[in-house]
């Protein structure tokens, strides 16, 4: 058996194994890359070459980059800003939204890197409309492959197509000037998914949707019975409590008013060990009435939290709220516990304590196992409850904080880091990789993410599935499998004219774009689509850039881009999924590469 038959043979049984879908991706991956150099076609560090791959690289930095927006609330302002222009239930202007914005941002970063910043707002997004994430990831990455064409700084293979023109002498394309097709083939495919989508694509996915915390705080609030008020009351400094010391307050006459705790305005811990002063706040509970009133006559300022989620004052980017219940064996069955009670380390108050869902009778307040507790505190606080074996905790804090509070602590750095990052890519300033790489260790470095956030952030199996599939890449090139494919088909059409030649040329590249990456093939392509269009006495420009739209409809399978991978966990598509909805987008960039293009650069 030839070289090029082995390296065929491998990639339809590589295809056919991910089609059946019994087996892990990652398993059919490196089976692949594992039988190439079996075979002899790949040495044994060209098959483990893609794990330290630059494009690998890149691609596990930008997850980190995306967890840090997650984390610190950009993806939750995101996400609130676009629930706002969208509607609470509007799924088609939700979707309009998310593949322009992803498309517009692709044509000036990768569109792994688009697909990256916006993948956990479109899944927040999905949550809080009741919405599978399927029905939005799958058209976000194929919005970035239409997207890719809009300008120079799309993707790669705009700049070889546009380097090849150069070096046989002639102008290369202007910057804006793949525009002129990038925006039909956006407009088509944002229309092709609006009018398609919901049919073609999986209604149900199997992706485990995380819960919706936008409301948090509110329904806490609400289930404790809290709703008549928690009030945050600044101390000014004409306040008779200043000078006092915490336990001395007397708000007798205040009617159901209950003082909670006294805590600092610097760091948000009761006050212990000394006296109130200005600036200090006090954390009451009771009627908004009663509040006004204690707050006229002693002097007080109800403390304004723009970032308060639902107006709740102890709801905000410092602070925050959990529920956490007594398990059995725990060593806190038989204590005290009632509101205004702080812990041992005083970084957490307790609010209210629950037992079958009422308040429990506080003459009597000894804890019992299944009792309930709500705590307030900083978030970092909470965080650490997540280790205390004497409670378990009900929704995870970093969870809550990451849906619920915009714009939290660390938000600018994560901001500025990824507007670095787009700077970075757009002007070619650094290597991708370096870029992302740049940017993650900012973040880990600026205390944003930690070592272990970092790594849990990072979606392995796309980043082994890219690696393990590179070598196939590799195999086709260096055997002279895709030579050979290439130098066969354009021996068949060449004569049958320039259209059936810009035709061919893209069933080509687009076939081999499904199994390799759209940079490798178009490098492939251009010096036989050069000749071609040299033999048949053409202008050059019509053949590339139809090269060039080719190489971006890689909508069959998963393994076509790192984009369509990405999307695959956190859609819970199959391998099945792709080709439904990418079949009418391939057949509308078939559509403007063989009859668009040759309108605008005439043949």
């Amino acid at each position: 058996m030839t070289a090029i038959q082995s390296t065929g043979l491998i990639i339809f049984a590589t295809i056919a194994l991910f089609a059946w879908n019994r087996l892990p991706p990652i398993a059919v991956a490196c089976l692949a890359a594992v039988s190439l150099w079996a075979a002899g076609l790949v040495t044994l560090d060209q098959a483990f070459a893609g794990f330290g791959d630059r494009a690998v690289l890149f691609i596990a930095s930008l997850f980190v980059v995306s967890a840090a927006l997650e984390k610190t609330g950009v993806t939750a302002w995101a996400g609130q800003v676009l629930m706002a222009r969208t509607g609470e239930n509007n799924s088609t202007r939700l979707l309009l939204i998310l593949m322009i914005a992803v498309g517009g941002l692709t044509s000036l970063v990768s569109g792994s890197g688009a697909v990256a910043a916006l993948m956990p707002v479109a899944v927040i997004a999905a949550v809080r409309m009741g919405q599978s994430p399927g029905q939005l990831l799958m058209p976000l990455a194929f919005s970035a492959h239409a997207g890719a064409n809009l300008l120079l700084t799309g993707a790669p293979k705009n700049f070889l197509v546009s380097e090849a023109l150069e070096d046989a002498g002639l102008e290369g394309f202007a910057f804006a000037e793949f525009a002129l097709v990038g925006v039909p083939l956006l407009a088509g495919t944002v229309l092709i998914v609006l009018l398609f989508g919901k049919r073609l694509l999986p209604s149900q996915s199997g992706a485990r949707l995380p819960a919706d915390f936008s409301r948090h705080a509110q329904t806490l609030v609400e289930h404790y019975g809290l709703s008549d008020g928690l009030f945050r009351l600044r101390v000014r400094k004409s306040s008779p409590l200043v000078g006092l010391l915490p336990e001395n307050i007397d708000l007798a006459g205040s009617g159901d008013l209950q003082v909670m705790a006294v805590q600092t305005s610097a760091s948000g811990l009761p006050v212990r060990g000394r006296t109130i002063t200005s600036e200090d706040y006090l954390l009451v509970r009771g009627a908004a009435q009663s509040v006004a009133e204690a707050a006229s006559r002693l002097h007080l300022a109800v403390r304004e939290d723009a970032s308060s989620e639902g107006g709740n004052p102890a709801f905000n980017r410092r602070s925050g709220l959990a529920e956490v219940m007594i398990p059995p064996r725990s060593g806190l069955i038989g204590q005290r516990m009632y509101p205004g009670l702080a812990t041992e380390d005083g970084d957490l108050i307790v609010l209210a304590v629950q037992r079958g869902g009422e308040e429990i009778d506080y003459s009597k307040p000894e804890l019992k196992a299944g009792d309930t507790i709500l705590l307030e505190g900083s978030w970092e606080a909470l965080d650490r409850r997540l280790d205390d074996p004497d409670v378990l905790v009900v929704d995870s804090p970093d969870l809550v904080r990451r849906q619920a509070v915009p714009m939290g602590p660390g938000a600018g750095i994560a901001v500025a880091t990824l507007l670095g990052l787009v700077v970075m890519l757009a002007f070619n300033i650094v290597p991708p990789a370096v870029a992302g790489l740049v940017s993650a260790c900012v973040l880990v470095g600026a205390g944003v993410v930690t070592v272990d956030q970092a790594y849990r952030a990072v979606h392995w199996t796309t980043v082994i599935l890219v690696g393990a599939m590179m070598p196939i890449s590799t195999a086709m090139m260096e055997s002279g499998t895709a030579t050979f494919v290439a130098d066969q088909l354009v021996s068949v059409i060449g004569a049958a004219g320039p259209t059936a030649l810009l035709a061919g040329l893209f069933l080509l590249t687009a076939f081999l774009g499904q199994v390799m990456s759209n940079t490798a093939t178009t490098m492939l392509v251009i010096p036989i689509a050069m000749a071609a269009a040299a033999g048949m006495h053409i202008a050059p420009q019509p053949v590339l850039m139809s090269l060039c739209i080719a190489g971006s409809a890689s909508f069959m399978t998963p393994i076509a881009t790192t984009t369509n991978m990405m999307v695959m966990g956190p859609g819970g598509y199959q391998f099945g999924d792709y080709w439904k909805l990418g079949t009418p987008l391939m057949a509308w960039f078939f559509v403007v590469a063989v009859f668009i293009v040759p309108l605008i650069w005439p043949l």
